[in-house]
């Protein structure tokens, strides 16, 4: 466990993608760092497989998450395993206060704590997340060539996930609570006819989630005609039903769009001087992993040169083999 009264470079507010890459170049232009998180990976770690990753032939979402922690360790990144409460603008820099009771300090602060994937709150889903439960059809539906999967929604991003999934598997049930799509665009609600191997469910919810070491059944309640539900064997499903971004806790520090994510520029800079943002929590278009990495990177290097700006420090160009730690 790190001091509360140490003063730090950066802090990074999450361990997922984009901010394990942030701490891998900030770390490697000597620059102390430190990740205040409540886990390594994110939503990576409830994914089964990655064949996405460039220069990565496959990988599981935990094994590709501790590949990139142990490049921060080797940097000598340092790690809190909390969730960050409160930041505030303090002079020349920040105050990060964690439940923890701990308060840090930093010369700047990227936020790359992501976003949290809405769920269904039902019986097996937990236990069965990244074994069958899944939140990504984009990601993730090569890996159902010939097999049967189902999609959970009734917005866009189902009916996207229809399109992705219909081109590989065997079968694709789609299931909306609602009795229609009114929440998905015209265009992509008419291309459902099209699909031969599509099975569309209206008026019908998961109660429950089947299976012991994956998942391999979902239980269905019909809500037009009250029948007793009924069980879907599938090997897979895909709950596209949004994301939660949890971003009230900044509490006006920073700008936010509608939808709650942190506004930024090209340049992943906020609202505010010094305080950097990347990944799925931004205003970022295209949540994937590939992408946040990238963000995580820039917001670095951006984070970078504002500190050589503000206290005179060289900034060491990031090639070359060098080690430091933050001991």
């Amino acid at each position: 466990m790190v001091e509360a009264t140490k003063k730090y470079d950066v802090i990074i507010v999450g361990a997922g993608p984009a901010g394990l890459a942030a701490a891998i170049y900030t770390l490697r232009k000597e620059f102390s760092t430190l990740l205040i998180s409540e886990d390594i990976g994110g939503q990576v770690t409830i994914t089964n497989e990655v064949e996405n990753y460039p220069g990565i032939d496959f990988a599981t979402g935990p094994d590709l998450m501790t590949a990139f922690r142990k490049q921060v360790d080797k940097f000598g990144g340092k790690f809190d395993f909390a969730r960050v409460e409160k930041i505030e603008k303090n002079g020349d820099g920040f105050s990060v206060a964690a439940n923890n009771g701990k308060t840090y300090s930093a010369t700047v602060v990227i936020l790359a704590f992501g976003l949290t994937p809405r769920s269904l709150g039902v019986p097996g889903e937990d236990r069965l997340k990244g074994r069958g439960v899944a939140f990504c059809a984009t990601c993730d539906a090569p890996f159902y060539k010939g097999k049967t999967a189902a999609i959970v929604g009734g917005g866009n991003s189902a009916m996207e996930a229809v399109e992705e999934l219909c081109k590989v598997a065997k079968q694709v049930y789609l299931l909306h609570r609602g009795a229609q799509f009114d929440r998905a665009e015209q265009i992509l609600v008419d291309k459902l006819p099209s699909f031969p191997n599509l099975k569309v469910f209206l008026n019908s919810e998961v109660v429950e989630f089947l299976g012991d070491k994956k998942l391999e059944k979902i239980l269905v309640h019909d809500n037009t005609l009250q029948q007793e539900n009924f069980e879907l064997t599938v090997d897979g499903c895909f709950l596209e039903i949004g994301y939660i971004t949890q971003t009230k806790w900044l509490g006006g520090l920073v700008k936010l769009t509608d939808r709650g994510e942190i506004a930024i520029n090209e340049r992943c800079e906020t609202s505010v001087p010094g305080l950097f943002a990347a990944g799925d929590v931004t205003t970022l278009p295209f949540k994937q992993i590939v992408i946040s990495s990238g963000e995580g990177a820039k917001a670095a290097l951006s984070a970078a040169q504002y500190i050589s700006r503000a206290t005179g420090r060289e900034v060491k160009p990031d090639w070359g083999t060098g080690k430091k730690s933050n001991s």
